[in-house]
């Protein structure tokens, strides 16, 4: 699979379909991995689904859901007593949970997949504590492990060698720009671009953190400058009067207020503002 076409990714496709001497194009989008009734298992499902067969195998079995059912059945008819069913099945079921919390070892999935074209250290990838991780070395050589976050729609079952040392590549300079250096990496919410201790986010489809030139990020971040300067209405230092998506507001203190309807922010001044944040503040406390 390559880095184009993971599960969950969405794509263009054209249908041609003949009829009547008459050929059809269809657009299409279609979603990788993915078909119309069917639920695919991610990483943490995987790993639980081995954790229970290995441990409570006979509760897993589908021979224990059927013969349950068939004791349900005897109980509604009077034949068994429920108390002793549950008796004889909790019984054997809280040895087995005993037995399980005393092993010390945490399933992680781990998965070998090889090792490093350069250094020869071991690859593998594994459930971390935040979510399915990618490591490049161990402990035992003495050096210390390097890790890097699997993307959205990588699984441990499928993620390929190349692809995690893919993944070990950001985050990557690009250069400097106006003196400051440009990086281009990968986190919490999604890919970005760092200047100057300033995130801009990469746009989605559009934008590959892999291949990203210098050129398109020194784009990126005049095109988010050049809106920020548009979402400001009005700048009076402490206080801001803004362009909001449900319209014009006022921001001081990481707190905003609401302008009262039919406010023209052109004529808006600072002490204006301020009497609007005091009314506001005074309304909040009486509340």
């Amino acid at each position: 699979m390559s880095r184009e076409d993971r599960p969950g990714e969405k794509r263009q496709v054209r249908l041609i379909t003949l009829s009547n001497g008459t050929l059809n194009v269809i657009s299409k989008t279609e979603v990788s991995g993915k078909e119309k009734s069917k639920l695919f298992p991610q990483d943490i499902g995987m790993i639980v689904n081995d954790f229970l067969i290995e441990n409570f195998s006979e509760i897993v079995d589908y021979n224990f859901t059927a013969e349950v059912e068939e004791q349900f059945d005897e109980i509604a008819e009077g034949n068994i007593k429920w108390t002793g069913m549950l008796h004889s099945f909790y019984t054997p079921f809280h040895k087995t949970v005993e037995k399980t919390l005393e092993k010390k070892d945490r399933k992680t999935g781990v998965r070998i997949l090889g090792n490093h074209p350069d250094t020869g250290e071991p690859v593998t990838v594994r459930m971390g504590r935040f979510g399915p991780v990618a490591q490049i070395g161990n402990l035992d050589n003495g050096n210390k492990p390097r890790f890097a976050s699997l993307t959205r729609n990588q699984l441990l079952e499928t993620i390929t060698l190349e692809e995690a040392l893919d993944l070990f590549r950001l985050p990557r300079s690009l250069g400097a720009h106006e003196g400051d250096e440009i990086v281009v990496g990968t986190g919490k919410f999604g890919p970005y671009v760092r200047y100057k201790n300033r995130f801009f986010s990469l746009k989605r489809g559009v934008d590959d953190p892999y291949s990203l030139t210098f050129e398109r990020a020194v784009e990126i971040i005049r095109e988010k400058n050049e809106n920020d300067k548009k979402k400001v209405i009005r700048d009076f230092g402490d206080i801001l009067v803004l362009n909001g998506k449900y319209g014009p507001y006022i921001a001081r203190d990481k707190q905003n207020y609401r302008l009262p309807k039919g406010t023209d922010t052109e004529k808006l001044t600072r002490e204006d503002c301020v009497k609007i944040i005091e009314k506001s503040d005074k309304t909040r406390k009486s509340t």
